[in-house]
């Protein structure tokens, strides 16, 4: 059976990126059974089933894996939050998701974040093999999911593919994001891509559209067959010094998610690089 003939869960799918590609995949023709602690606000596509559960609830997850041949795993914290908030759902709620999949034999895409990387330099160019300098709770967890994607795949050969997602929006807002914008279609067409790719190890991508400016380079894109399509370059002139105030938010890649509870009130260079 390949995996693209058997099911498909998706956590996080109330949300407004578990949408968009609910709709997507579904009309690629996907089975999927869709799962969120919020109700699920859109029409169910036929051939899918919404299940409200809660990451932390191992069980649950368990039942709503039978049979999945790929997680996408896009359900947790989605901000920066305090560490007893980010704590059950993204890091005890990712290892119920690895734990599934190593029990169903199935490939996890997991929504990891930019922000797993936040405290690197806007000046520097990176590759996906850098070094993770996370800029809060919510990139701690993020760069112990890529972490734990590794472990799963060196200790169980379970498949798994880390998007490193910059700013997933309608449209980018600011000049930061003409370096990390990642539009919702983009975000789509690489899960479909993820989900079909013939052979997977444990692969990191970058997750932003063919932006000019970006301040990523080299990653694993090309071993599942995926390049991102759209742009966030024709927003540069609208968008070209649109910048907040603040020195921290406009020195690291991370942007405002590394000024959030900064005691510090120097701008050091990271350490151990």
């Amino acid at each position: 059976m390949t995996t693209q003939s058997r099911k498909v869960l998706l956590t996080g799918a109330s949300g407004a990126l578990g949408r968009q590609i609910t709709r997507h995949m579904a009309a690629k023709g996907f089975q999927l059974v869709l799962t969120d602690i919020a109700p699920f606000p859109d029409e169910i596509p036929p051939g899918c089933s919404f299940h409200k559960a809660d990451l932390a609830d191992g069980m649950a997850i368990l039942r709503l894996a039978e049979g999945c041949g790929t997680i996408l795993h896009f359900g947790g914290c989605s901000v920066e939050r305090p560490f007893s908030e980010v704590l059950m759902p993204n890091i005890a709620g990712l290892y119920h998701i690895y734990e599934a999949a190593r029990r169903e034999k199935a490939r996890v895409i997991f929504a990891s974040s930019n922000h797993a990387i936040g405290f690197h330099e806007r000046s520097e160019k990176l590759d996906a093999d850098c070094q993770m300098l996370p800029d809060g709770y919510y990139g701690l967890s993020k760069a112990y999911g890529e972490l734990m994607g590794r472990m799963y795949w060196y200790k169980h050969g379970v498949e798994n593919v880390s998007i490193r997602i910059g700013s997933s929006l309608p449209e980018p807002r600011n000049e930061r994001a003409l370096s990390t914008y990642m539009s919702f279609g983009d975000v789509c067409r690489f899960c479909e891509a993820a989900t079909v790719a013939s052979h997977v190890e444990s692969y990191t991508i970058w997750g932003a559209s063919n932006n000019a400016r970006s301040y990523w380079g080299a990653d694993d894109r090309e071993k599942i067959g995926w390049a991102p399509t759209d742009s966030a370059d024709g927003y540069a002139a609208q968008l070209t010094g649109v910048k907040t105030q603040d020195i921290a938010t406009e020195t690291y890649q991370g942007g405002p998610y590394a000024d959030i509870d900064r005691t510090r009130t120097d701008i050091a260079k990271p350490l151990f690089k």
